[in-house]
């Protein structure tokens, strides 16, 4: 299969390289800085897994020449609206999408732009990093990518898919791709939430008084959400959230707020944002969840502020 892979950052990076290690043929649609930057020195991944070094395609936009087999999404949600104009020429008839992102409202903009015939679930779990000097580094031993069928009649091409990326990645082809994304969401949007509101780490949370039980009422929130809208986490999952989020002696702390530290642009609206919204759609309430939102979205305003006055 002829596979585009949407930008060479951390996560498309770090899959995209592997397969291409492989010897899948893998194309990178990036930027002309980027593209530079991969013809001179190739991908460059460092990991705990294995080291990976390898020449690989890359083309900018104006570069595609014919539709791909399958297009990779793996771009920040704020992004996706220029990643879509991007990705347009390179989908034909028979293309599939594949977004790897968190959250479900991306497969809403993806669906009214390209049918919803095309478009794939798919979600990650890994802990990577894009260095200054184009470098991949990974942080842990997990690096998983899960994706599959959201209908019925996507099963045989996505199994196809599906063939084509484990032969150099670890992929998970789960029975309910939805239920996956859920899965992973209602954890991360109470992660998220929690440790931006609070600006700490879990542990520095439930060392505070009260903190445990701020903790377990947001992850409370988001699993009543998640149950609303049909997808109860599996007790094992549940489990360990409850168990991840009351160790007073943890130091992890959400992306997002790492994002925040350094000033930079936030998902908050597609992981908080939306998860909210879905459970007003049925009569949950989320007064921790909505306390989180204001504070991001506060973030946001005075972030936007700050690139008017620097205009």
């Amino acid at each position: 299969m002829k596979l585009l892979f949407l930008g060479a950052g951390a996560t498309g990076g770090y899959f995209g390289g592997r397969l291409a290690k492989a010897g899948a043929d893998v194309t990178f649609l990036v930027r002309p800085k980027r593209r530079e930057q991969l013809a001179r020195d190739g991908i460059k991944i460092e990991s705990p897994n294995g080291n990976v070094e390898t020449p690989v395609k890359a083309i900018t936009r104006d570069e595609i020449d014919a539709p791909y087999d399958a297009i990779v999404v793996s771009v920040k949600a704020y992004d996706l609206d220029n990643a879509i104009d991007s990705i347009r020429p390179a989908v034909g008839e028979t293309s599939l999408v594949l977004p790897i992102l968190n959250g479900m409202k991306h497969l809403d903009a993806l669906d009214a732009a390209f049918g919803a015939p095309r478009v794939l679930g798919g979600l990650s779990h890994i802990s990577v990093t894009l260095t200054d000097d184009g470098t991949i580094r990974e942080f842990g031993n997990i690096s998983t990518l899960t994706m599959g069928p959201r209908f019925a009649e996507q099963k045989a091409s996505a199994a196809k898919l599906h063939e084509a990326l484990a032969r150099g990645i670890e992929v998970i082809f789960p029975d309910n791709i939805v239920a996956a994304i859920w899965e992973k969401w209602f954890f991360i949007a109470a992660l998220a939430s929690s440790t931006c509101l609070m600006r700490a780490s879990v542990g520095e949370i439930v060392r505070a008084e009260g903190g445990s039980q701020f903790m377990a009422k947001l992850l409370d929130e988001c699993i009543a959400v998640a149950t609303a809208n049909g997808f109860p986490p599996n007790p094992k999952t549940t489990d360990f959230a409850r168990t991840f989020v009351a160790d007073p002696a943890s130091t992890i702390t959400a992306s997002m707020l790492r994002d925040i530290q350094r000033g930079g642009r936030i998902e908050a609206d597609q992981i908080v944002g939306d998860i909210i919204r879905r459970g007003r759609v049925h009569g949950i309430a989320t007064p921790l969840l909505d306390t989180a939102f204001v504070h991001l979205e506060a973030y946001q305003n005075v972030l936007a502020a700050r690139e008017v006055v620097v205009k």
